[in-house]
């Protein structure tokens, strides 16, 4: 079994970060740190067993500390880093189907998509200006269905001769 290089840093400072993070995938590369320091003795093996990792990755997540130290740890991804607009911009484009919606008049997802498609200059799927409505706290409203061939005159005519 593969020897693992050394770890040197301050166990102090990965135990205070353990404690502030919120974010469990930075936690279990912090506890793999954290467990290497504690127990030089162990192996890569053992210390993802721990953590659930593989093996190549316990290797991979103490030759990043090594290189770039705590901040190495922290994963930059996240949140809505494909948007093609910010969040105060969706809320100016839907500023006028929110006045339209509060006259009364129908507002339909097909026209808010066309809008968007043309502020932002290319074509989204229809699921992106959905997720943008439920940002923005629009919600489905349907009218009753009724059947397409009913006929209110039969049912008045009906309602007459009935007994009740």
């Amino acid at each position: 079994m593969r020897k693992r290089k050394a770890i040197i840093g301050d166990i102090k400072e990965i135990a205070h970060h353990m404690k502030e993070s919120e974010n469990t995938s930075y936690y279990r590369k912090l506890q793999c740190i954290h467990l290497a320091l504690l127990h030089p003795e162990m192996t890569a093996a053992q210390i993802g067993e721990i953590t659930l990792y593989s093996t190549s990755r316990v290797w991979a997540i103490h030759a990043e500390y090594r290189k770039n130290g705590i901040e190495g740890l922290v994963d930059g991804r996240g949140g809505r880093y494909r948007q093609n607009m910010t969040v105060e911009e969706e809320a100016n484009l839907l500023e006028q189907f929110k006045e339209e919606s509060e006259t009364g008049k129908l507002v339909v997802a097909g026209k808010i998509k066309l809008a968007y498609e043309a502020k932002v200059g290319k074509e989204v799927a229809e699921s992106t200006i959905y997720r943008m409505l439920n940002r923005h706290g629009f919600r489905k409203i349907v009218p009753y269905k009724r059947h397409p061939k009913s006929n209110g005159e039969e049912q008045e005519a009906f309602k007459k001769t009935s007994r009740t």
